[in-house]
């Protein structure tokens, strides 16, 4: 085990410690009083050199901070002037930028189209409407997604336009009596892009109690939207 510590300023204060009792005893302890004198200089120097160097780091904080809070002001001023001239050349048109030195903003990339639904689920009510829920996995960042539903009555029929729906659920409370077999399809819209059409089936029936059910059958190719 080393007697001597190993951080720095530990080492500082081990040996101001030991100047004393070394320089009362140095011939007792096999030293002499003229080689603790030296470490003594040498130790009040380190001290000395600590001190400095503590004094140097609270200065260089307060004026990180002092440059940092500088910056902070420049910037919120400079923001400020760069809003002046957008809002002008929102006005005057693009020779603004020109004139202040600052590029024009980027036109934005059109989005994506919006996705295309999936994993259909139904839930008949008591009152016989049909709740309709999905799935739909929609580009990062877009917004005004609404989803249109149409239905067919049996498998030859032309599909009818039900609505549209801004989650990703709908409640067709028009499902006609004694119906077996229903399709629907729906399709995800924006103002400016459309996805694709996904269709499924629903089925009804009925259980051994006589309690009617649905349940959903997804058709692996959908096909295009007839109009009624």
């Amino acid at each position: 085990m080393s007697v001597v510590p190993d951080k720095a300023i530990d080492k500082v204060q081990f040996f101001e410690n030991h100047i004393t009792p070394w320089t009362t005893n140095a011939v007792a302890i096999g030293t002499t009083t003229t080689i603790v004198t030296d470490l003594g200089t040498k130790t009040t120097a380190a001290r000395a050199a600590y001190n400095a160097q503590q004094t140097a780091q609270e200065t260089a904080k307060a004026a990180t901070l002092a440059f940092q809070t500088a910056v902070s002001a420049m910037a919120v001023a400079g923001a400020s002037i760069i809003s002046q001239i957008r809002a002008k050349a929102s006005i005057t048109g693009d020779s603004v930028y020109s004139l202040a030195q600052i590029p024009a903003p980027a036109t934005p990339s059109p989005k994506p189209a919006p996705g295309t639904p999936t994993d259909f689920n139904v839930s008949l009510n008591a009152d016989g409407s049909l709740e309709l829920g999905w799935k739909c996995v929609n580009p990062t960042g877009t917004t005004g997604t609404i989803y249109q539903v149409w239905r067919r009555i049996g498998p030859t029929a032309d599909f009818v336009y039900l609505g549209g729906s801004g989650t990703k659920d709908f409640i067709d409370d028009t499902v006609p009596t004694g119906s077996s077999q229903l399709t629907y399809q729906i399709q995800a819209v924006r103002s400016t892009a459309v996805g694709a059409w996904a269709q499924f089936n629903v089925n009804f029936g009925t259980t051994s109690g006589g309690t009617m059910t649905a349940s959903v059958e997804e058709t692996t190719a959908p096909a295009a939207k007839k109009a009624a």
